[in-house]
């Protein structure tokens, strides 16, 4: 497999795109936005300075990565020699769900259809495809070029060849696959979003302060980022909907997204991608930002 396309130019798109094109893959990277594919290509651009800069990589090394990522803004031209069509588009099911539609006729039968999905079921995306053997989660986590980690989520009826070639590909990477099942929140983000979701329900039950309970989570747990930065860093809506889906999926309440969660994604606080969630980086540095007007 050395065409690899993928669809979405957003944070996870552009950081499994830069992963596989430093790798010596040729890829496509898709988006009908063109002002999406321009800021991602920035971001890939950007990532490899920092990395010339840290002498991680060369020029030149930086310079064949850029020249193996072509761009496209439609689908079917875009994954028409493409081995492995990986889908890192917003998470949300019925956008997935027409992105598979067109892969089914627009990609060849031996073309395996992977999604970045952190917590949609692979099973459910895959039955909208004429080849459900082919489907499977590759769940890369962000920020792609640095953490290990690739969750392999096989769907109900995904193959072991695809699984294995999955892996395998993986492992070119420099990555550590870890194979789970296809249930809701998979593992990393079953365990995860529970964490977060009771960070926030501590914060809004006036337990301690963001900063205090980032603080004990950090300094007592030896976590890299506290809970209510990492909930910023990956975006409170997308925290939201996984807890949605997790809530949906196993019908238990504790799954149920704190309303603090709730309130500040309505109005618009986000985290990072914002300017603004648990904490402020409007200024170009962090501090705790949440209103006394989201916590009872």
């Amino acid at each position: 497999m050395k065409n690899i396309a993928v669809i979405g130019a957003g944070t996870m798109g552009n950081g499994i795109a830069h992963t596989f094109a430093q790798y010596g893959f040729k890829v496509q990277l898709i988006d009908i936005n063109k002002t999406a594919l321009k800021k991602g290509l920035q971001t890939i651009t950007s990532n490899l300075d920092r990395m010339v800069t840290k002498e991680k990589i060369t020029l030149k090394e930086k310079s064949e990565t850029l020249s193996n990522i072509t761009t496209f803004t439609n689908i079917k031209a875009g994954v028409n020699l493409a081995c492995l069509v990986i889908e890192a588009a917003t998470e949300d099911l019925n956008l997935k769900l027409e992105i598979f539609k067109q892969l089914n006729d627009a990609c060849s039968n031996s073309a395996i259809l992977a999604t970045n999905t952190s917590s949609i079921s692979i099973t459910e995306i895959a039955a909208v495809t004429s080849k459900p053997e082919r489907v499977i989660g590759m769940h890369f986590m962000n920020p792609v070029p640095i953490m290990n980690l690739v969750e392999i989520i096989r769907g109900y009826n995904t193959s072991n060849a695809v699984t294995t070639a999955v892996i395998e590909l993986s492992k070119k990477l420099g990555k550590k696959p870890v194979v789970v099942n296809d249930y809701p929140g998979f593992v990393a983000n079953r365990i995860l979003m529970p964490m977060i979701n009771e960070a926030i329900e501590t914060l809004y039950n006036g337990v301690s302060s963001v900063e205090g309970i980032d603080a004990v989570m950090k300094l007592g747990m030896a976590h890299p980022m506290g809970p209510l930065q990492l909930a910023d860093f990956i975006g409170l809506d997308v925290c939201l909907s996984i807890l949605n889906v997790m809530h949906n999926g196993y019908k238990n309440p504790k799954y149920a997204p704190c309303p603090l969660l709730v309130n500040m994604v309505n109005a618009g606080k986000l985290g990072i991608k914002s300017g603004a969630g648990f904490y402020d980086y409007s200024a170009g540095k962090k501090a705790e930002h949440v209103s006394k007007q989201f916590i009872k």
